[in-house]
Formats: structure tokens, sequence, C-alpha cells
């Protein structure tokens, strides 16, 4: 019985997994208004009763799946800021980090659910709190930065949120503005502004950023 109830429990986490990764393989491949619980479930290879069975409605599927998702991306910077902290890289690293971040799917993503979620209360009300975890990450990891490296973690916040901001902003315009030289000459810039605030590591170990093309 013991080892049923596990395969059970594994396979309904497979399952899950498969519809959430789904879901935000359509939001990127087609967006938010393109993409149905029928469509979810036939990318996935399940049935529509399965999709039910795990996620209520359109709405919830798309906010697990994003909450999946962005945790995903918080691991990872985790990750990478251990790395950077224990090795001493440079600010230039970050910078390439958060535009790689971003612009593997990440912000496209993105793009396709906020304008939903400005009109539509509730959807937004699922998000606030997805949204408020990830950011609650990001703080996490731009303090341990800091510490690691010696420098105010106010400043550091305020730097490395600029920069997702900026990197955001960026990432939106290449939707109708195809020109990586143009985005490498704003992460260079960007990376000029950010060097003081690591002086010791600065110019060790960065990679150049490459703008999606």
């Amino acid at each position: 019985m013991a080892r049923e109830r596990r395969r059970q429990k594994d396979r309904t986490a497979e399952t899950s997994a498969r519809l959430k990764a789904a879901t935000i393989d359509l939001l990127h491949d087609r967006g938010f208004w393109r993409m149905s619980t029928v469509e979810i479930a036939r990318q996935a290879g399940v049935s529509r009763g399965a999709l039910t069975h795990h996620f209520a409605s359109r709405e919830e599927i798309i906010t697990e799946s994003v909450a999946d998702m962005l945790r995903r991306v918080t691991d990872d910077l985790h990750r990478f800021a251990e790395d950077f902290a224990d090795r001493g890289g440079s600010s230039d690293e970050i910078v390439d980090y958060i535009w790689r971040m971003m612009s593997d799917r990440l912000f496209y993503v993105t793009m396709e659910f906020l304008p939903e979620a400005r009109h539509n209360a509730d959807f937004k009300a699922r998000l606030i709190p997805v949204v408020r975890a990830f950011h609650a990450g990001l703080d996490a990891v731009w303090t341990a930065l800091a510490a690691r490296s010696g420098v105010d973690p106010d400043r550091t916040r305020t730097a490395m949120n600029a920069s997702m901001c900026l990197v955001r902003g960026m990432i939106a315009q290449t939707v109708i503005r195809d020109d990586p030289l143009y985005y490498t000459g704003l992460l260079d810039f960007w990376k000029t502004q950010l060097r003081p605030l690591f002086p010791v590591a600065s110019g060790r170990g960065a990679e150049g950023g490459r703008a999606p093309g």
C-alpha cells in the first residue's frame, strides 16, 4: 500500500510538472489569449480531465506555472551568487547573468500575463504573492552578495534592482527592435556605472553580454 501511494504521488507530481511546463511553453510561444486548457493538456500529453483534477481553472494553472518558473530562476540565481562570491567575480558578470536570466523566456512570459493582471483583479490577487516571493528571493541574493563582497547592502540592492528594471525595458524593446549591437552597447554602458560598486572585483571574469539576435 505504501509503495502504491508513493507511485501515485510520483505520477501526480510528474503530471503536474508536465502541465506547468506546457503552460510556460504556450505562454511564450502563443501568448496569453492564444492558449486554452485544452491546448495545455494536449501539449502536456494528458487528458483535459487530468488537467482539471490538478488545477481548477486556467488562471490557477497559469499562476502555479509562473510560480514554479520563478522558483527555479531564483534557485539558479542563488547558485550563481554563491559561485560568484566564492571565486570573486566581477560586476560585469552580474549584468551579463541578469541579461541571460531575463532574456531566456522569463520576461517574454512575464509580458504575456502582466496586461491581464492589470485588468483582472482576481488574477492580479493570485499573482501578487508569487511575485513578492520572487522579489524577496532576489533581495536575499543581493544582500548575501553584498555581505560576501564587503559592500553596502542598500546600495547593492538598489543597483541590482535598477539593473533588473533596465534589462526588463531592453527586453521589451527587442520585440520590435532586433539590434544586438544596440543592446550590447547599453549593457556595456551600464557595466561602467556598476563597476565602482565592486572596485576590487571589477574587470575580472567578465564574459561579455550577448544580446538576442
